[in-house]
């Protein structure tokens, strides 16, 4: 025997690259290649003359103009015979649109198990389903309509590590991070460094889990929580978080505007005036933006470098700067290098101007929301399951250690408060007393005393350009401003075309679908950039961001908290499609990360945070309603599932109580468009409260039936879904109709979730069925009883059955004869009177054996239904009857023994024992004519009601035949409005108690 070791993490591509993989799949294919060379090699096997090695592969199916594919000879050679069989290949397993690779399709499971039809090729429609080996597709993975050739594609540092950073490094770097140490000192600034990291990295943890459990597509977050959560989910916050990237390119170009015009100013170079410069120099910035994001995502990476390039050197530039020697114009303005006393002194917070800990922080948290950048243009990446991961937690690390670095720089070296006149150089010879905040810097030889009186322009509490001072080279801390700025503007003018492209090719908001096409080789979303463009040159013109910028930085924290959520929701549906390559998470971790990034949405702006809850809310009801046709296998389906099983288990360990009965119907209905009448008065009954389920039985050879059957099952229960039935199908095939309906009686519903009630239709063309429909039919009511069903039998004078009208739909038939349209007509309108709101009028309830209180309750349950509000109930009870003889019916299927002898009798007996004997038909003479009599008073009494409910008659078994019984029915219920027979299981499911 042969051992094989199989690495599960690791398998190396056909480029050389390592390639992180979902463990099953990474054995089936080398397993499957191991089994194959074993079995076809020259050492000892069997050799097989007619093998073709080329058949080891699995089949590849050629697109053709008829949207059929050819498949290859489907006999192959393996394990030493010829077999249809398919070894396990990652090939199987690929999605319908696959981009890194062409879907094959293994056969399927009728292919092998039917019998065998030896064809050297066929055709075959993919539609998605047949041979997937998947309940179902995943709708999202459309094939590529632009060439995959000379895409651009990025690796882990330049299309995450280097955007991330780019995004996170921000203006808070190099203007007011000072100002944030200065008010809470280095004690508390470093809490708050650490808690927005702590933030963003549980963060980078979940999205790392999520994006190394399958394939990811473009749309970075919106992709990853719409396949996680759902499209609800994924819809509303994608939509949202488009328009926070859409408006953060206006806020990062007004920064950039607004420096600028802060050196114009100090250069009296002033154009206009500041309000308008900024806003022509805002709109010239993103002019020349846009045209490096639409020349492709080359052009803009290439941009992305530059601009990290002057911005690492503005950072090298601040810590070169803190160690050379300060000049005195420095001093006066409250930098003096290193000094253990400075460093001590700013340890403790001196929040100012009504300020906290969490204003303080409110301010900061907004820099560190970048973390996104890599996963938005995920669709660009090379293998964005291995890149984002690695990526986004190092650009993570990387800048909040940059951070903490830079602000313990500052916090070490510069004061608090200065004056920055140099006459604030102290005098030995005139005593000076040192306290307060400026004892520091007093006993440095400054005396910035004047600073406890008034407001000082200088020190980190004052001055927002503490960097430029501290540096070595001011011009260069002016260009890492001008780099952080544009390059968070461009990774956000990217970020929200790419990630609205994705939000619109899921068409879930119908009317952005125009959106959802893109040009060139890496189908860039131009329209979306267009759009991006006009959004952002919208909030430029208005200036004045300080109202939206608390917004905007929520929509981010929603998206974080969603991206957490979903870690968590998934890891607890414990779904065996949940298994991420990414083994360093906590489900724990994920969840407290959501609760941390709803906190924080708090703590920066309460009413922001309500505003973005209602929008989402808003978006997420808009879509459920909507009820886009997609299936993305989201946790939520997953958790539902789990729900259902557990509410089921628990059900089942509690004993019925009456008071909890509720009618779960079991309704014979054949296919859900056979008998609509049928089905919509059993739903009103259920609604959404009952267990209803819908049934057919397949009668025929069942070679025959089961394809018939499967085909069936999926078709019907859309149908269902799209009519609005909160119903379930079932189906069976057996030999007859009877054993198909015994099997549902005692084989539907799970635990305490099993039905009670059987409801069916009237057969109205029993006279003429045959004696062996008429057994099977009556059969099943008798089957009901003996399994304590309570039944229930509908009878519309029209009839029930529109099958015929049905297939005529789609028949290539002429029309009928008039006479016949007339009538179909006329049951097609019967057929949906119980669908549509009932007029004004009564519901008389006939209510002549005390069966439980089924016959009572089943109208109750109807007047509670919308429909059926304007319906008062009539309840009849009789005790004594007036009786009338019943000959013409019956007599067709009368035996006639009359004056024979017993032997001619028996004779004639055991020919037809169906048919009614004198004997039988005397012995039950009050029983048939009480029928008869309650008919005229049906008519009577109840001839304009809407709908008539009946306490239906039993038979007795082996005692009353089948023919007699189905007279009974039928004069008891011909010529009425809708008549609906109930007997209960003789079971109370009524109470008087509380």
């Amino acid at each position: 025997s042969a051992s094989l070791i199989i690495d599960h993490s690791l398998v190396i591509s056909k480029q050389g690259q390592p390639h992180q993989v979902d463990p099953a799949l990474c054995a089936f294919e080398t397993f499957g290649s191991f089994l194959m060379e074993r079995f076809n090699s020259n050492k000892g096997g069997h050799i097989n003359s007619a093998y073709d090695s080329n058949l080891d592969e699995p089949p590849v199916y050629e697109e053709t103009n008829d949207d059929h594919r050819t498949v290859r000879p489907s006999v192959i050679s393996a394990f030493g015979h010829d077999t249809l069989d398919r070894v396990p290949h990652i090939d199987f397993y690929r999605n319908a649109g696959s981009m890194s690779g062409h879907r094959a399709v293994r056969p399927s499971l009728q292919e092998l198990h039917d019998v065998f039809q030896k064809v050297s090729e066929y055709t075959l429609e993919d539609d998605g389903e047949r041979s997937s080996g998947t309940p179902s597709d995943d709708l999202e993975s459309a094939a590529p309509t632009d060439d995959m050739k000379g895409m651009v594609k990025f690796g882990w540092i330049r299309g995450v590590l280097v955007r991330c950073m780019l995004n996170i490094w921000g203006v808070m770097l190099f203007i007011r991070l000072s100002w944030v140490f200065g008010q809470a000192g280095w004690g508390l600034g470093i809490v708050i460094i650490a808690l927005s990291c702590v933030v963003t990295t549980i963060t980078g943890i979940s999205m790392s889990a999520i994006c190394t459990n399958g394939v990811v597509r473009g749309g970075g977050a919106y992709y990853m929580i719409s396949r996680s959560l759902g499209p609800e989910f994924g819809g509303s916050i994608g939509l949202i978080f488009a328009f926070a990237n859409a408006v953060g390119v206006s806020m990062y170009v007004v920064g950039f505007a607004e420096t600028v015009v802060d050196l114009l100013k100090e250069n009296s170079a002033i154009m206009v005036d500041e309000m308008n410069d900024i806003r022509i120099i805002g709109c010239i910035t993103i002019v020349l933006l846009l045209g490096i994001s639409v020349a492709g995502m080359e052009w803009e990476a290439k941009a992305q470098i530059i601009l990290l390039v002057i911005l690492l050197v503005a950072i090298v530039n601040v810590f070169v700067g803190t160690v050379i020697p300060a000049t005195n114009e420095k001093k006066a303005q409250g930098f003096f290098n290193y000094r253990s006393k400075i460093f001590l002194e700013n340890f403790t917070p001196a929040f100012r101007d009504g300020e906290t800990f969490f204003s303080v922080f409110a301010i900061f948290f907004p820099a560190a929301t970048g973390i996104l950048a890599g996963a938005n243009i995920s669709g660009d990446l090379r293998d964005a399951q291995a890149a984002l991961p690695k990526g986004t937690l190092l650009a993570i690390l990387i800048t909040g250690l940059t951070y903490l670095a830079m602000a313990l720089c500052v916090a070490a070296t510069v004061v608090r408060d200065a004056t920055g006149n140099s006459s604030s150089i102290i005098n030995h010879t005139t005593p000076v007393i040192c306290n307060g905040s400026t004892a520091v810097a007093c006993e440095l030889g400054y005396d910035f005393s004047s600073c406890e009186v008034e407001k000082c322009k200088f020190g980190l509490m004052n001055n927002f350009q503490v960097m430029t001072l501290v540096s070595g080279f001011g011009p260069l801390i002016i260009a890492g401003t001008f780099s952080a700025t544009l390059s968070s503007a461009l990774a956000s003018l990217v970020s929200a075309p790419k990630v609205f492209q994705a939000l619109c090719k899921d068409n879930i908001y119908r009317a952005l679908h125009f959106f959802a096409k893109g040009h060139g080789k890496n189908n860039e979303p131009i329209r979306g950039y267009v759009l991006t463009f006009i959004i952002s040159v919208a909030f430029i013109l208005i200036g004045d961001l300080n109202t939206i910028a608390p917004i905007i930085s929520n929509f981010f924290l929603a998206s974080y908290a969603l991206i957490n959520f979903s870690c968590f929701h998934a890891s607890y549906a414990k779904s065996p499609g949940w298994r991420p390559a990414y083994k360093y998470y906590n489900m724990w971790l994920s969840l407290m990360g959501a609760l941390l990034c709803c906190v924080v949405m708090f703590v920066i702006n309460w009413w922001a945070a309500l505003l973005t809850y209602g929008i989402e809310f808003l978006l997420y009801i808009y879509v459920t309603v909507k009820k886009p046709d997609v299936n993305w296998g989201s946790s939520t389906q997953a958790v539902t599932f789990v729900s259902a099983v557990s509410n089921a288990l628990s059900l089942s360990g509690v004993e019925d109580h009456v008071k909890n009965f509720r009618p779960q119907i079991l309704v014979l209905t054949g296919s859900t468009r056979s008998r609509p009448a049928l089905l919509d008065l059993a739903h009103s009954f259920s609604k959404n409260y009952g267990l209803c389920i819908t049934c057919e039985v397949f009668v025929g050879p069942r070679s025959e039936t089961v394809d018939e059957m499967n085909n069936a099952m999926e078709k019907n229960q859309l149908l269902l879904k799209k009519k609005k039935r909160k119903a379930f199908y079932a189906a069976v095939a057996c030999d007859n109709f009877r054993e198909g309906a015994e099997s549902l009686l005692q084989a539907s519903g799970l635990g305490r979730m099993k039905p009670n009630t059987l409801m069916i239709g009237f057969k109205k063309n029993w006279r003429t069925a045959g004696a062996e429909a008429v057994q099977s039919y009556v059969g099943i009511l008798h089957d009901a009883f003996d399994f304590e069903y309570g039944t229930a039998m509908l009878r519309v004078n029209q009839g029930l059955d529109v099958s015929h009208i049905v297939e005529a739909e789609v028949s290539v038939c002429g029309s009928p004869p008039p006479q016949v349209a007339k009538m179909n007509e006329k049951l097609v309108e019967a057929s949906l009177q119980f669908k549509k709101k009932q007029p004004k009028g009564t519901i008389d309830v006939w209510w002549l054996f005390d069966d439980g209180g089924l016959t009572l309750l089943l109208p109750y349950i109807l007047t509670t239904r919308k429909k059926w509000k304007d319906c008062k109930m009539r309840i009849f009870m009789f005790n004594m009857w007036n009786l009338k003889e019943l000959q013409e019916m019956i007599e067709p299927f009368r035996l006639h023994e009359g004056s024979k002898d017993a032997d001619q009798i028996r004779a004639l007996q055991k020919e037809q024992p169906w048919k009614v004997t004198d004997k039988e038909l005397s012995e039950f003479e009050e029983k048939t004519h009480l029928q008869v009599r309650l008919n005229e008073l049906l008519k009577e009494h109840s001839r304009s009601a809407n709908l008539i409910i009946v306490s239906m008659p039993i038979a007795r078994k082996e005692t009353i035949s089948d023919f007699l019984y189905m007279a009974w029915l039928d004069i008891l219920t011909k010529d009425l409005p809708p008549t609906l027979l109930i007997r209960g299981n003789h079971k109370s499911v009524l109470t008087f108690y509380s």
